[in-house]
């Protein structure tokens, strides 16, 4: 039986990879030199990762990760967050601990003291502004179990968990142990799809979450939904979401979002943006802009109208972290921020 939720101190928890962005500017025949396929992602080693980053010029680092750009939109809207994800007792891992928690994010996760380092993305930014990503994912994919906090968890009205880290034994042990806590203290817990490719490895286990009662909430693009359905109909892929006990949110980039229960099938536009500079991170905020609005009490309409304009915001800019005040930026455009 689910205990009755006490009130919480955090509006929402995040789980997910631990990464610190390193941008550098390049040329064309850089990545050529460096066997990079422009435009792509690709996983790298370490040993790789130091020869990359040795042979970068100058660089700007940057805090990132999928849950934890979401975590960082959520306080720049005034919400209450947490996060937890693994780093090494390093620089990088430093760096990332002092910028969530510059944030006012509660980040009690411990550093490891020994293993890989701290994960890492070295991005390639062309003159053409095209970003070609090699990831290393070191410390990140060393989440376990035991860094689950349980009161932070307790703590948190809803936890919300990346699906790019599911790829780990350990880390998945550690999303259903965190699930597990939640629900046992009243709490509702959501899951991001991540990734097409994420939800070809893992759609029967995926599945298995929604209809076990694991997860309560679902995050989607239309690609990830179709994928996790096995379906090419977008429309038929929806009436499969809605047969599941989970609230279904599912972003279509310049076509809007939709939000899907057994009730209802709420249809939201999305802002206009004149130019499209850097789509990364759209997908991060806009779970920040719905899920402010789920933890503040607002109707599901008015929550998927500041995930629209949260994903707005950073598709504007380069990097996947707020650069404005989103709290601000929603009270401009006439956005309810509490229920009160």
């Amino acid at each position: 039986m689910t205990a009755s939720p006490m009130t919480a101190r955090y509006d929402v928890l995040g789980i997910g990879n631990a990464i610190v962005d390193v941008i550098a500017r390049a040329e064309d025949d850089f990545l050529v030199a460096q066997n990079l396929v422009k435009g792509s992602m690709q996983l790298i080693d370490e040993d790789r990762a130091r020869a990359l980053f040795a042979a970068f010029g100058p660089v700007t680092h940057t805090s990132g990760g999928s849950a934890a750009n979401t975590i960082a939109g959520l306080a720049s809207l005034g919400a209450k967050p947490a996060f937890i994800g693994k780093v090494k007792d390093d620089d990088a891992g430093a760096r990332f601990a002092h910028d969530i928690r510059s944030l006012d994010v509660a980040f009690p996760t411990a550093a490891a003291k020994d293993g890989p380092a701290t994960a890492m993305c070295l991005i390639a930014v062309t003159p053409d502004g095209e970003r070609t990503m090699s990831t290393y994912l070191g410390a990140s994919q060393h989440l376990t179990p035991a860094d689950i906090d349980r009161d932070t968890v307790e703590a948190s009205s809803i936890v919300y968990l990346e699906g790019y880290l599911w790829d780990p034994p350990q880390a998945k042990d550690a999303f259903v142990a965190a699930a597990r806590i939640a629900h046992g203290a009243g709490r509702q817990v959501a899951l991001t799809l991540s990734d097409a490719f994420c939800v070809e490895r893992y759609r029967e286990e995926f599945i298995g979450l929604l209809r076990t009662g694991t997860v309560d909430i679902v995050f989607a693009n239309e690609t990830e939904l179709k994928s996790l359905y096995e379906s090419s109909d977008f429309d038929a892929a929806v009436e499969a979401l809605r047969e599941e006990s989970v609230l279904g949110v599912v972003t279509r980039s310049e076509k809007g979002a939709l939000v899907v229960s057994r009730e209802e099938t709420l249809a939201v536009p999305a802002y206009p943006v004149e130019t499209v500079v850097d789509s990364t991170g759209a997908g991060d905020l806009f779970a920040a802009g719905f899920l402010f609005g789920l933890s503040q009490n607002l109707d599901l309409r008015t929550a998927a109208h500041h995930g629209a304009l949260a994903a707005a915001h950073v598709i504007r800019q380069i990097g996947a972290r707020p650069q404005i005040n989103l709290r601000q930026q929603a009270l401009d455009n006439g956005l309810a921020v509490s229920a009160d």
